[in-house]
């Protein structure tokens, strides 16, 4: 395999504290390492470093697999045969096929990536778009992005996060938040601190939470993941079976597996449903 190492010197490039986990996050810590196994090509004027074959880059916990991987880069040029030392920085990866992200926490696959430096952002295409932490996987059709500095993932088209305790919404866009680094998790959970926990999920068209009793839709929806409580509305419809009730706000505890339709209060659109008798014995 052919090595070749990239000396950065980027503004943002603070490694981060002992013992915390930065998730994907290329934008922070040492020199990125390039490798490649059918070889590396420099193309000056352009300002671009290409990988193909294997190709690998490594900055710190992060790792970034594909076949073929282009380095962008900008800053003073270098002595012939160290195109990346010196005041060069780069400022964006592209990758190209089979693309797997990882750190010891998250993983990411897409047939595409391309990571900002700038603004710390990932963004995913192509197919079986995927972002997995421990804590819970999140699916795309069209895009999945991560934004490090925000501790935000937004996928869109088919957008769908399951948890590891079986949780499960979709909808045609997603926003997941998560807490800051290093920020507490309630003490009933369990888990580690600020490692790839949701804090709040968005959803935007065509909603649809799971229960295990229920499939809940609606246009729009808020989720928190400490509560465990899904706030739905507009033309929310409640399916159990054969029965469905429809409204136009509802309340889904995920913990409990309880949904109910919520009154608007004055001039609101009435509940009404169709509520079909499980057969048996009279």
């Amino acid at each position: 395999m052919r090595r070749l190492a990239l000396l950065l010197c980027l503004a943002a490039g603070v490694p981060p504290p002992l013992g915390q986990a930065q998730g994907i996050d290329l934008s922070r810590g040492g020199p990125i390492d390039i490798q490649a196994q059918d070889g590396i090509e420099w193309r000056q004027e352009q300002r671009v470093v290409v990988a193909r074959g294997g190709a690998r880059a490594v900055r710190d916990n992060v790792t970034l697999n594909a076949e073929r991987l282009l380095a962008r880069y900008r800053g003073q040029g270098a002595a012939a045969g160290t195109p990346l030392t010196g005041g060069n920085q780069i400022w964006r990866l592209e990758a190209e096929g089979g693309v797997r992200i990882a750190t010891p926490s998250d993983t990411a696959t897409a047939d595409r990536a391309v990571y900002d430096m700038d603004q710390a952002v990932l963004v995913l295409t192509g197919r079986e778009l995927t972002l997995t932490t421990r804590e819970q996987r999140i699916t795309a059709r069209d895009s999945l992005e991560y934004w490090s500095n925000r501790r935000m993932a937004v996928a869109r088209g088919n957008a769908v996060v399951v948890t590891n305790d079986g949780r499960r919404l979709g909808a045609d866009t997603l926003v997941a938040y998560l807490p800051p680094e290093g920020a507490a998790r309630p003490a009933n959970t369990g888990a580690p601190p600020a490692r790839g926990q949701l804090d709040r999920v968005e959803l935007f068209g065509n909603v649809e939470i799971r229960t295990a009793t229920e499939v809940v839709r609606g246009d729009r929806a808020v989720y928190s993941a400490e509560s465990g409580i899904a706030r739905l509305v507009g033309n929310v419809r409640i399916t159990r079976g054969e029965s469905q009730v429809n409204g136009q706000e509802a309340v889904v505890n995920l913990v409990t597996g309880v949904s109910r339709l919520v009154g608007g209060g004055a001039g609101s659109t009435r509940v009404q449903g169709v509520i079909t008798p499980q057969s048996g014995p009279r």
